[in-house]
């Protein structure tokens, strides 16, 4: 190797040739919406529109959402022209670019509240009611 050459071992856009090879690309908001159940996470461009944006996150709020690159770079990764949202079907290769990309989750993740339950009770307080 030469030293001219620029190395980035551990940049996430070496892993989207992958995800051609391996069709584990989704795109566009109607196709994430009609295949929910492989979804695995929503990656959304910079510069993507308020108003779809938030539409995005409302339609998604039980997948993370990833707000990373433009719609230029997704032309460029992707070979999709204007898409300003992809989506990833669940796999080991979808979960290695989440990882990579989960700092720019912009929406946080769902936790059902539990009801908050008693602190049990011991056998002497239970005769002393």
């Amino acid at each position: 190797m030469s030293d001219s050459e620029p190395v980035q071992p551990h940049s996430v856009e070496r892993l989207f040739p992958f995800v051609l090879k391996t069709r584990a690309l989704l795109v566009g908001r109607d196709t994430l919406r009609a295949n929910k159940g492989k979804l695995h996470f929503v990656l959304i461009t910079t510069d993507i529109a308020e108003a779809s944006r938030e539409e995005v996150l409302k339609d998604f709020t039980h997948y993370p959402v990833v707000q990373h690159f433009t719609a230029a770079e997704f032309e460029t990764f992707f070979g999709v022209k204007g898409a300003k949202a992809v989506g990833f079907t669940k796999s080991g290769l979808a979960q290695s670019i989440y990882a990579e990309l989960k700092p720019y989750r912009i929406n946080l993740p769902l936790h059902p509240s539990k009801p908050n339950d008693p602190p049990p009770t011991t056998p002497s307080e239970n005769k002393a009611a």
